[in-house]
């Protein structure tokens, strides 16, 4: 069975990844773990998608933007070295949740993308045959959901396979409410 889990910095996505090791792979080592359903060893699949570096650039049809001042783009140094960063985080934060992975012995792989977090999150579960899909709650309420957009809300309406939603640990509800 392959599980998919999607993690972002939150400590929320890393408490579903938690919850989904301990619940799913029930302590077996990757090596002697049968899939869920009985057939082939289980691989859990990390994924973080990031939000793409808009690079505008200076076209060369560039007008002003008021009386002696020019429309100012970011330069490719600066794109590049956002592009470098946003790399580095995500390559941070994948190797924390690796890190989880290997101490219960669970053989894991990583995928780094670029887009719109739920849409590519759907897509690459389904282009993968992805059997299970693994998506942290941030515990939003209806207003806030509807406003911000909720990857794990987006997931369970559009993938095409079954999703699990974590909610946030009762503690980290009653800190937030506090």
């Amino acid at each position: 069975m392959r599980v998919m889990v999607g993690i972002d910095d939150s400590e929320e996505s890393f408490y579903a990844l938690q919850r989904a090791i301990n619940n799913l792979f029930n302590g077996q080592t990757s090596a002697a773990a049968p899939g869920l359903a009985g057939e082939e060893p289980s691989l859990l699949t990390l994924v973080h998608v990031h939000q793409p570096i808009r690079n505008y650039g200076i076209a060369s049809t560039a007008f002003p933007a008021g009386p002696g001042i020019r429309a100012a783009y970011p330069s490719t140094v600066m794109v590049d070295s956002a592009r470098k960063t946003q790399e580095e985080i995500a390559a941070g934060i994948l190797s924390r949740a690796l890190k989880i992975c290997n101490n219960k012995v669970i053989k894991a792989e990583t995928l780094i993308l670029e887009g719109d977090p739920k849409d590519k999150i759907c897509e690459i579960s389904e282009q993968m045959n992805i059997d299970l899909l693994v998506v942290g709650s941030r515990g939003l309420g209806k207003i806030q959901r509807a406003f911000l957009g909720s990857v794990s809300d987006y997931c369970a309406h559009h993938a095409k396979c079954p999703i699990l939603i974590v909610k946030p640990a009762k503690e980290a509800n009653a800190r937030t409410k506090a």
